[in-house]
């Protein structure tokens, strides 16, 4: 994937980092991470996102092995999920993520500041 003196991100890579990393992926990791959920409890949980994108998220997590989907047979059958072994390595590398954001979001929004008031003030020379 990357040598010392370059990352590079290849397809594979960058395909499952987008599938892993994106809005409601990290929600729902996060609640797994607690315990097995059925999907309401997910839906619960997580009031803003779609019935559409939490399957499809569902899904997406499942198909990379990151969760597992257990029937239960009850009377409706329901469906239960739980983040598996593999999926449970995702938390030490998400909680160093989350970390260099909350120590340098201070900079980032210094930076998005100083961007923002650069593009309101050549907006404003163009007009």
């Amino acid at each position: 994937m990357d040598t010392a003196d370059e990352l590079r991100i290849d397809a594979p890579h960058r395909e499952l980092l987008d599938q892993i990393l994106d809005k409601w992926s990290l929600s729902v990791l996060n609640e797994l991470c607690e315990r097995p959920c059925r999907f309401n409890d997910l839906r619960r949980a997580i009031p803003q996102v779609t019935q559409k994108s939490l399957t499809a998220t569902l899904r997406r997590l499942e198909r990379n092995g990151v969760i597992e989907r257990e029937i239960i047979s009850t009377r409706p059958v329901a469906v239960r999920y739980r983040i598996t072994p593999l999926g449970k390595t995702l938390r030490p590398p998400i909680d160093v993520l989350l970390a260099w954001a909350s120590q340098n979001m201070p900079a980032i929004e210094r930076a998005r500041h100083k961007f923002d008031t650069h593009q309101e003030e050549a907006v404003t020379a163009v007009t």
